[in-house]
Formats: structure tokens, sequence, C-alpha cells
């Protein structure tokens, strides 16, 4: 039984990438074969993926979702959209020297307001009064991650933003998929490789560290998916071929395998609360592309899980005395999981 402390280490604050790299493809690449660890770029990819193999991507785009406001009492307020649950709804994190009460309005942006309705656990229910995605891509800011410390620009507009995003919805990038170009996938898909999709709107709950020692006690956060069938598809005649699914990115892993509980891969839209830790079987997927995680983070518990413990401890220390650029605009890792059901 593993507890949070053994999911702790220490990252040099220079490890951490504040800016992407000029090109998308150009990140570096470890390949974490078991014990074996091999530096590469992240162009390799297209080595060591092969005809028939099956790469599932998250095409979720990021809002702008992040807002300064004041109170209608003059307080100020900074919100920061969790989730839309309909085109005049949504549930938000809002910062404030005191909670605003049910009724309470707040102007965004100095250009449009939301009425506070009831809390919902941590976060509230505001009310928009026009379309919450229109208002939000015009007067919203792009919630760049807390370890990313420069405001966000134009650039960021582009580079936090795979190239297949389509569905609005995320407050932060499925961050894998942030290495892939139109050029590489087109190389991939001339190769044979083939492409499937999931929706997972990735929440801010991705990068809150869990905070109790017993892991079983930690409340998981949840975050809506959608499976297509084609995907479902897909994914069963790679794995009868004998050929890969590869998640691109923890968030397509959490969709595959969530939906996949039942021990079938099956296709719907649902609420996900999956927590993977060491132990877990994985059911569907069998590599992961996925970036370096945060101390105490559930995604490094799930990529202990998928490569094992030790192996993973093994390649952030590598990567860590190798000089690799830690999280949402670092470099990435290919994993192979011993672990399936």
């Amino acid at each position: 039984m593993y507890s949070l402390s053994d999911f702790d280490f220490n990252l040099p604050p220079e490890r951490i990438a504040q800016f992407p790299l000029p090109d998308r493809s150009a990140s570096r690449l470890l390949h974490v074969d078991g014990a074996r660890l091999v530096d590469r770029q992240f162009t390799d990819i297209l080595e060591l993926l092969q005809p028939g193999d099956l790469l599932v991507m998250n095409d979720t785009r990021v809002l702008k979702a992040r807002f300064f406001g004041v109170k209608d009492s003059g307080g100020k307020v900074e919100v920061l959209v969790e989730r839309v649950l309909d085109t005049r709804t949504v549930l938000a994190q809002v910062r404030a020297s005191k909670s605003p009460g049910p009724g309470v309005k707040i102007r965004l942006a100095e250009a449009f307001d939301v009425t506070v309705g009831e809390r919902a656990g941590e976060f509230f229910t505001l009310k928009f009064e026009a379309d919450v995605f229109d208002l939000i891509e015009q007067y919203g800011r792009l919630p760049l991650p807390p370890y990313i410390e420069h405001a966000p620009g134009e650039f960021d507009e582009t580079r936090y933003q795979t190239v297949f995003n389509k569905v609005p919805g995320a407050v932060a990038a499925p961050t894998a998929g942030l290495h892939f170009d139109e050029a590489l996938l087109q190389k991939l898909k001339d190769k044979g490789v083939n492409f499937a999709y999931v929706t997972l709107h990735v929440g801010a709950g991705t990068f809150q560290p869990v905070r109790t020692e017993n892991l079983a006690e930690h409340k998981m956060h949840t975050e809506w998916y959608t499976m297509p069938q084609e995907t479902v598809d897909a994914a069963r005649a790679a794995r009868a071929a004998g050929r890969d699914v590869i998640a691109v990115g923890t968030t397509s892993l959490r969709a595959l395998e969530s939906a996949s509980q039942s021990g079938e891969l099956v296709a719907g839209s649902a609420d996900t609360a999956l927590f993977i830790t060491p132990g877990y079987l994985f059911k569907t997927v069998t590599r992961l592309i996925t970036n370096f995680h945060l101390p105490k983070s559930t995604l490094l518990m799930l990529v202990s899980a998928f490569a094992g413990y030790d192996e993973i401890r093994a390649a952030y220390a590598h990567a860590i005395a190798n000089e690799y650029r830690f999280f949402s605009y670092g470099d990435a890792m290919l994993l192979t999981t011993p672990n399936k059901a």
C-alpha cells in the first residue's frame, strides 16, 4: 500500500517549462521501456509506433475561463469557470474576501453581469445573461496553470491548444497532445497508424495536490467525458489485431479506462471520478504518451500505476538529472504498461 509521501519528489524550479518551444514537435521524449530509459526526440514517436496501432486523442478545447470582476458591493472577485452546465449556466470557483450569496450580481471583465445561484460543494453556480461560450470567448482570459508565471498572451492562445481541438469545455489543456503538429500527424497517418478521439473536459482539479496521507481518503475530482462508438470500434479492432491502443495523455487514458469499467470498452457520456493508483489493472490502454507531472498529484499516481512505481521514480530522477523540461509546456514520456487486466 502506497501513501501520499511515496509520490513526492524535489524538482528544481528551473526545470518547470515556462514557455513552449518554438516548434510543437521539438520536445524531447523519454522512452521508458521497463527498466531501460532511452533519451529521444518527440519526432521519434514515428518509429516507435507501428502500422495498425491506434492513437487516441482528446479533442477538447480550452476555454478562456478566467475572469476578474467586482461584486455589486464593490468587492473584487476572481472567477474560474470549472464546467459549462448549459448555454446560460456554469459552475465556477469564486475567490473573494467574502463568499457571495445567492442573488448577488458580479460584474465580470467590466463587460457583463452574472448572478450567483446555489452552491455546489466548492463551486458556485453562475447565471450568465447571454450565451456562455460567446461571452467566455470574447471577454475571458486563458487559464494558464498556476506554476506558469507569465500572463497569457496571443502565443499561449495558440500553443495551449492542441491542433486537433474541437469541443470547447476544458479549463486546462490535454498537454501530451500539444507535441503533435499537422506534419507529424500526417507522417503517422502515412505510416498506417490509426487515429481516434475522445472528449474529456479537463477541470482545474487536475492541478490540485492530494492532501491526505492515506490515499483511500482522497476525494477525486470529477470530469465529463464522451466516448464515441467509432472510437470503441477502433480500439476493439486494434486489440483484436494485436496492436497497441496508445492514449495521448492521461485525460485520454482516463476516458478510455472510465468507459471500460464493465470489463470492455463501451460508448457513452458520463462523469468520471476514476482514481487510478498502483495496483490498478488497465483494461484498454496498452501505451501512454504523457508529460511529467506534479509531485503528490493524482496524475503521478496514475503513471506509476501504468508503468510501475519503481520505473517512474527512476524515470523522473533521470529526467531531472538530464534537464528535461517539466509540466504543461515541457517534454514527454512514452510508457508501456505490464499491468493489463
